[in-house]
C-alpha cells in the first residue's frame, strides 16, 4: 500500500469517526424534535416555574419554538 492512500485511509477514518461521533449530539435532536417535547413535558409536568426561578431571569420558554 502507497504512502498516499495510507494517509488518505487514515485521515478518512478519522473524518468519519468524528462525523460517527457527532451524529447523537446534533443531528438526532434536530430531527426528532417531538420525541424531545414529549419529554420536556413530562419533565416539567410538577414543576411552578416561578417558584424555582430566580428574581430578573426570564421564565423558561419552549426551545423547540422557532423565533
Amino acid at each position: 500500500m502507497s504512502a498516499n492512500r495510507r494517509i488518505t485511509l487514515i485521515f478518512g477514518g478519522f473524518i468519519a469517526a468524528v462525523a460517527v461521533a457527532f451524529y447523537p449530539i446534533f443531528v438526532h435532536p434536530l430531527t426528532h424534535t417531538e420525541d424531545y417535547k414529549q419529554i420536556q413535558k413530562v419533565n416539567r409536568a410538577e414543576i411552578n416555574q416561578a417558584d424555582v426561578q430566580p428574581v430578573g431571569v426570564k421564565i423558561w420558554s419552549d426551545p423547540f419554538k422557532p423565533k
